[in-house]
């Protein structure tokens, strides 16, 4: 149509008359452009080869709450498929990659396609908390680029591949809690820069690869809760890293605790527990930062070390043994301690006194002393135990002793050791409306909020009652993700087999004096990215933690977040600025075939006339097409005002 100054303007392309070209002319470049427009926008941005390996996991996986049912539509980088995240920057292939998949606590089953080998540049690979069965692919060993290879709480059968031992990028495995079986694969003494080793709760059997020694990195290594036998590997001494070696109940019959153990200087916890092992304890003196020791429910025999133990240490459990003699007097000046179990061995003489502390503790320690079942006789002194400190002597001859009936009845284990958060100020419970709820540590009074809610776990700690290092969790937890502390609320805790902590976190939006607090989208974001990411670090005392759910309330549910975008808003405008171009070259040929056709319709074409036609709209004006004298002209520009990055000319 025209408008007032006899210009023809059609979807936003302004022509002057001179050019006369026809209505049909000028719709079909419109149309045209607008289709290249969205083919940009919306179309193959990411490598074709990851996209059908995409859609051949989503195909092997039940999906029963279609989670996954975004991934059938557009293209993984650009259309927020659910757990995509892919690199901003492309290739030499000119796509774009899968950087991360986060599947998460999604409630999927069925199998693991062999086709998610094809993501070749994989960093981090999250399927926990599922219950996705059959075997691991060995297709996985494609993946080179691994980093994160996290599939706990599934239902994985069969044995470990090969290949996984062939990355030499994996930081992380977790393929604890399934039922994976077989051998530990002697390739994995080929993962150079693997620090996390997590097999715990599967049913693997066999020896441990003496070859693991080789594995520089290693931090955590983590197998207890399977069928292992054969023995200990005398040359873990030689892990220049290890802080954790937890092996409980495996079957290492007849064998005996290797005496090079004593050269682990850096090792924070070794727990043995259950492990049909026998022979003496070694010497732990050089040990210098141990926290936690569990040699219980073996066969070990002969006296403990008289040598010092770490100042550090918190837990000592050598229950359920044959060791015997008396109590050493390098057992007392322990600060730290919280468990001292020598129960059901055979042990006698007199309890020294000195073992526990002579001034009372302050109110969130405690020390339980388990003497319970051996051949004591009596106490060196007399019995006075400050508020805090359990003593239990069931089972001994000193039993005979009225006067210390009320220590040798049957005790309870130590209920208190679970947290339950509380608001000490009262609220009227009608005055936050759902879903907010009172921030209980805020300094505005009965603030309304609405949490993050987080599942969080300690896989191995340091410790035996997690209430004297409250207050330290929460100090580290919060600096690492740049919160307050009074964010950061500890819901409940409870102990799990292992013992492993399970606890439940509530994250609250800052406190400005408000009467009703939210998190603003960008922190929703950044917070998530944290957990999910692995971007918080181990904390010696708390071992090695693991996210079970990030929950964010409905409120929060149009946040975009790391489980449901792609590529960032910076890369998807790259990408359609590029379709801008490309549409505004090929708009530019059509429009120069009409001219042509029109010269020789007419013979003739106008001289000394300008025709400009200004692309507009939501992308702003940096293409133009000019039509001067028998030239097409085309020139597209990062914005209006920046110089031309690139024109092109077309004789008529």
């Amino acid at each position: 149509m025209l408008d007032n100054c006899g210009q023809m303007n059609f979807l936003g392309i302004t022509s002057m008359p001179c050019s006369r070209i026809s209505m049909l002319g000028v719709s079909a470049i419109a149309g045209l452009f607008w289709a290249l427009l969205l083919a940009g926008a919306d179309g193959q941005v990411t490598d074709p080869t990851e996209v059908r390996a995409l859609q051949a996991i989503k195909l092997n996986l039940i999906d029963p709450n279609g989670i996954l049912s975004g991934w059938s539509r557009g293209d993984p980088c650009v259309s927020n498929w659910r757990g995509v995240l892919c690199f901003d920057r492309q290739v030499a292939n000119g796509y774009h990659h899968v950087r991360e998949l986060h599947l998460l606590n999604l409630n999927l089953s069925g199998s693991l396609s062999a086709e998610v080998g094809r993501l070749a540049y994989l960093r981090i690979f999250d399927v926990m908390w599922n219950a996705i069965g059959g075997s691991i692919p060995k297709e996985i060993g494609n993946m080179t680029k691994l980093e994160m290879l996290l599939l706990s709480g599934n239902q994985f059968t069969g044995s470990l591949p090969e290949e996984i031992g062939y990355l030499e990028n994996l930081e992380r495995i977790q393929i604890d809690q399934n039922q994976i079986s077989g051998q530990l694969p002697k390739s994995f003494s080929n993962l150079k820069a693997a620090k996390h080793l997590h097999l715990n709760n599967n049913s693997l059997s066999g020896q441990i690869p003496p070859e693991l020694s080789r594995v520089p990195s290693l931090v955590h290594l983590l197998l207890d809760n399977n069928n292992l036998s054969g023995y200990l590997p005398p040359d873990f001494s030689l892990l220049p890293n290890l802080l954790i070696l937890q092996v409980d109940n495996n079957n290492f019959s007849g064998t005996s605790i290797p005496g090079t153990y004593k050269n682990l200087s850096h090792v924070l916890k070794m727990s043995f527990r259950n492990c049909s092992l026998q022979g003496p304890i070694p010497d732990l003196s050089n040990m210098v930062n141990l926290l936690y020791i569990d040699f219980s429910f073996n066969g070990l025999s002969g006296f403990m070390p008289q040598s010092n133990v770490s100042g550090n240490i918190t837990t000592i459990d050598l229950s359920h043994n044959d060791l015997s003699g008396t109590i050493p007097m390098n057992l007392s000046g322990l600060p730290y301690l919280q468990r001292l179990s020598l129960a059901n061995n055979l042990y006698n003489g007199f309890v020294p006194s000195i073992i526990w502390p002579n001034t009372t503790m302050t109110g969130n320690e405690a020390l339980t002393i388990d003497l319970q079942n051996n051949r004591f006789l009596d106490v060196s002194s007399r019995l006075i135990l400050p508020s805090n400190v359990t003593m239990r002597l069931k089972g001994n001859p000193m039993c005979a002793n009225v006067t210390l009936t009320k220590f040798c009845g049957t005790e309870d284990e130590d209920a208190g050791n679970i947290v339950h958060s509380t608001n000490s100020i009262f609220c009227p419970p009608q005055a936050c409306p759902a879903p907010f709820e009172f921030a209980p540590a805020s300094p505005v009074p009965c603030l309304c909020a609405v949490p993050l809610n987080v599942g969080y776990r300690l896989k191995s700690p340091g410790f035996q009652d997690f209430r004297p290092y409250i207050h330290q969790f929460v100090v580290h937890l919060t600096s690492i993700l740049q919160l307050e502390l009074y964010q950061l609320c500890i819901n409940s805790t409870a102990w799990e087999e292992g013992p492993r902590l399970r606890m439940y976190l509530k994250i609250f939006p800052v406190s400005d004096n408000i009467s009703l607090a939210l998190f603003s989208k960008s922190e929703v974001l950044r917070i998530q990215t944290m957990f999910t990411s692995w971007e918080i670090p181990d904390a010696d005392i708390f071992g090695p933690s693991e996210l079970l759910n990030f929950t964010i309330p409905e409120l929060y549910d149009d946040v975009i977040s790391p489980s449901a975008s792609g590529l960032s808003k910076a890369a998807i405008g790259g990408i359609v600025s590029g379709a801008i171009a490309a549409a505004a070259i090929l708009c530019a040929c059509m429009l120069w075939l009409i001219l042509r056709f029109r010269k020789r319709k007419h013979h003739a074409v106008s001289k000394g006339h300008n025709c400009e036609f200004p692309i507009v709209g939501d992308f702003g004006d940096n293409t133009k097409i000019k039509v001067h004298h028998c030239f097409l002209v085309v020139v597209y520009k990062a914005s209006p005002d920046s110089m031309p990055l690139c024109k092109y000319t077309f004789s008529c």
